[in-house]
């Protein structure tokens, strides 16, 4: 992918490396909300591409929107510019949240406003010590990421956090059960890496369909949450890794998946 200049790639094992790399913060400007939607949803269609783990370069996750980009584009600002920034900002995230590959978000330090969006977008996630989620809007003129922050906080904790601009430090994420481990910086990809190794080990076919499953039922009745799941059931059962799956457990032997 090299006509990329703000994300890098790096594939490998069947595991897609993505890396935010806009120093110095990792700001949100039109380039990087353009180029991450594009990344995911190519990594959407690679076969040789079965997880992929989001991260940042250098000390900071992504620290949200650009601001002195936003000032300089409001100063400039045409009938219609501001909508499409609203646009390509929220299709940034919805790309990543529904990119057909599970997305493990690799939290390295603070994810704040617009970058709290896009690792709440992530499937599973992991961060280091020095993380911290927050939506500091209020200080700065904006709003947003509220809905975002619901789908991994509570109510009164999402309502500080707007309200305030509180931010919850790693080790509070991990108590909370808000990512899966907090752990030292350099032990950080290891583990990020070790979780999208044993994603990647599993049927392609099969963990395409609970991603789909899961976005799609997040917000459904019980009877209707379920019914979509026993279709997708009898949809996995007509592909060969299913068949797969099975006899490999009744001949007590790892599956050998082609996805298909």
């Amino acid at each position: 992918m090299d006509d990329l200049t703000v994300i890098r790639v790096a594939i490998e094992d069947h595991v897609a490396v993505v890396t935010m790399d806009n120093p110095p913060v990792n700001a949100q400007d039109r380039r990087f909300n353009e180029e991450v939607a594009l990344v995911f949803d190519r990594l959407s269609e690679m076969d040789e591409v079965r997880c992929a783990v989001l991260t940042g370069a250098g000390r900071v996750f992504s620290a949200g929107a650009d601001i002195k980009a936003r000032a300089a584009m409001a100063a400039e600002r045409r009938p219609g510019d501001g909508l499409q920034h609203l646009r390509r900002a929220r299709e940034c995230y919805h790309s990543v949240y529904e990119c057909r590959k599970p997305v493990i978000a690799a939290i390295n330090g603070p994810a704040l406003g617009a970058g709290l969006a896009l690792a709440a977008s992530c499937d599973i996630l992991v961060c280091s010590e020095n993380a911290v989620l927050g939506l500091p809007e209020v200080d700065v003129g904006l709003l947003g990421g509220g809905r975002h922050a619901m789908r991994l906080f509570g109510h009164s904790l999402t309502r500080r956090m707007m309200l305030t601009g509180y931010r919850v430090p790693g080790p509070e994420l991990y108590r909370l059960g808000v990512v899966e481990a907090c752990v030292p910086q350099e032990r950080l990809m290891e583990v990020a890496m070790d979780l999208a190794r044993q994603v990647a080990s599993k049927s392609p076919v099969a963990t395409r369909l609970a991603k789909h499953g899961l976005n799609a039922i997040e917000f459904s009745s019980l009877r209707d949450g379920y019914r979509f799941e026993q279709e997708l059931t009898a949809e996995l059962g007509r592909y060969e890794d299913s068949r797969e799956a099975m006899r490999a457990f009744l001949e007590k032997r790892p599956p050998v998946f082609k996805g298909r």
